[in-house]
């Protein structure tokens, strides 16, 4: 079982990763952050089919064509987990390497939408502040980690329940 989870697991976050790569590198080239949650997550469904191949594989190859609801879903959590990881690990690098202004750009993108919808001063003001707040709180690694696994995992998961739903088979 390691050895399904660690292959499959490193596959999702090395795809996960340098997807993530290469839309942060165009997004700011560009300055185009338009339809960047639908690539990122995208992305991570495309990753996350290794969860799907890794409990396959596991049953077919390792465990005689036969799997548990919990087995399949504890093999898929953890390539989830291996998967999420890489993509924490990378977003930290760029974050405080090479991306270090995202919580400003996000902030006045953000900003300058809620402008155009036509919001008020007051909203705007208080929007203004909340996003100050939290790319204050955003600078703390462990906060960014958490905060990045918030985004990656609940999909991971997902896709885990779904392959376990789909793949058990006493």
């Amino acid at each position: 079982m390691k050895k399904v989870v660690l292959v499959n697991g490193i596959i999702a976050g090395l795809i996960v990763s340098t997807l993530m790569v290469l839309s942060t590198m165009y997004f700011k080239r560009t300055g185009e952050f338009e339809n960047g949650m639908i690539y990122g997550y995208a992305s991570m469904i495309l990753a996350f089919i290794f969860i799907f191949v890794g409990v396959k594989t596991f049953r077919d190859k390792y465990n005689g064509g036969l799997i548990s609801f919990g087995k399949a879903f504890k093999i898929g959590f953890l390539i989830a987990l291996i998967g999420s990881s890489f993509y924490v690990v990378t977003w930290l690098i760029e974050y405080f390497y090479f991306f270090t202004d995202f919580a400003e750009v996000y902030a006045t993108e953000t900003l300058a939408k809620a402008k155009a919808a036509g919001a008020t001063e007051a909203e705007l003001a208080k929007q203004s502040a909340e996003m100050a707040k939290f790319g204050e709180m955003y600078k703390n690694p462990f906060f960014n980690a958490l905060m990045t696994y918030a985004e990656i995992l609940p999909v991971g998961l997902l896709v885990s329940l779904i392959s376990a739903l789909f793949l058990k088979k006493r």
